[in-house]
């Protein structure tokens, strides 16, 4: 046999997720290459590793025992880099992070200057909806998680960051005339919606409940990219963060609806097990944030302020 660390990172990401795909963007690598590496991995063992059912990618039984040894492999290699390191004085370890897809805007900034000062930390930032995160914060799979809505029936402890506005967003094709309009036009355009799960999508649900509007739902995607790219196709509006639309409300191509009531608004925060233990790694970033986290708010997110409330 002669299989290679890379391809047991690869297995044991691809086991995770259960898809390649996923594991391709974890990974930063184009699926065809997560594909080829498995295929390569495979050819190593006559007994499958994987296999499909329907579309879903499920580890066999025999593969879950390789993944046991995999990880292993792959936990002893980090110990030997986290040791030699210790061994220079630095400090060392993973950072493991979940976040909202809205996240993604706000976080890697304020992980920024912590990864610059602490070189011998390794990172693993995954994003996906907020159930998810709450997953892997119940399973202890991470050190924490970032949501825009604490959760009601989980004990955590958390330190706010930063506002999180929501706005009605379409595209350019109909002109807004009116300096504000009443909600009640949330009725009349056609809606797209997050999915059941999402931070944005449980705002969205909770404002239209408060004020009983009724709303004219097309579609639910996965993704604020995807329903940002719905909304430049002209399949209707949204209800979305202004975090994630800064470029499209730059160059135009997509405007804010003028509507009563609107920003809605929440709070990113970053959450974590109150039972939690954690690492001398996890114990640095949180002091680094409590210290830092206005001035990072302030240079990076200074045109926040330009838009509502």
């Amino acid at each position: 046999m002669n299989y290679t660390l890379h391809q047991l990172q690869i297995f044991s990401t691809i086991a995770r997720y259960q898809s390649i795909t996923q594991a391709a963007q974890h990974l930063h690598m184009t699926q065809p290459a997560v594909s080829i590496q498995l295929k390569n991995f495979q050819n190593q063992f006559d007994i499958p590793l994987t296999e499909v059912i329907g579309r879903q990618l499920y580890i066999t039984d025999f593969g879950k025992e390789i993944l046991v040894l995999a990880e292993r492999i792959i936990g002893e290699m980090e110990a030997i880099q986290y040791k030699t390191m210790a061994y220079k004085g630095m400090l060392t370890g993973r950072l493991k992070i979940s976040c909202v897809s809205t996240g993604k805007y706000i976080m890697p900034y304020l992980l920024s200057d912590f990864m610059k000062m602490q070189p011998g930390i390794d990172l693993e930032l995954d994003v996906t909806n907020r159930s998810e995160v709450l997953d892997s914060l119940v399973n202890n799979q991470v050190d924490f998680g970032l949501v825009s809505i604490l959760p009601d029936k989980l004990n955590v402890d958390s330190i706010e960051l930063m506002q999180n506005k929501l706005f009605v967003v379409g595209n350019r094709d109909r002109e807004f005339t009116e300096k504000s309009y009443n909600i009640d036009l949330l009725n009349e355009l056609p809606m797209i919606f997050r999915e059941k799960g999402s931070g944005t999508r449980m705002v969205m649900e909770r404002f239209i409940s408060e004020n009983e509007l009724p709303v004219n739902l097309k579609m639910e995607l996965r993704s604020n990219e995807a329903v940002k790219q719905a909304l430049l196709a002209g399949l209707g509006y949204s209800v979305m963060p202004l975090i994630g639309i800064k470029n499209e409300l730059g160059n135009g191509s997509l405007q804010i609806i003028p509507m009563k009531d609107f920003p809605i608004t929440s709070t990113w925060n970053l959450v974590w097990l109150s039972s939690k233990k954690m690492s001398p790694v996890a114990e640095a970033f949180l002091a680094f944030l409590k210290l830092e986290k206005q001035r990072i708010i302030e240079e990076k997110f200074g045109w926040y302020d330009e838009f509502g409330a």
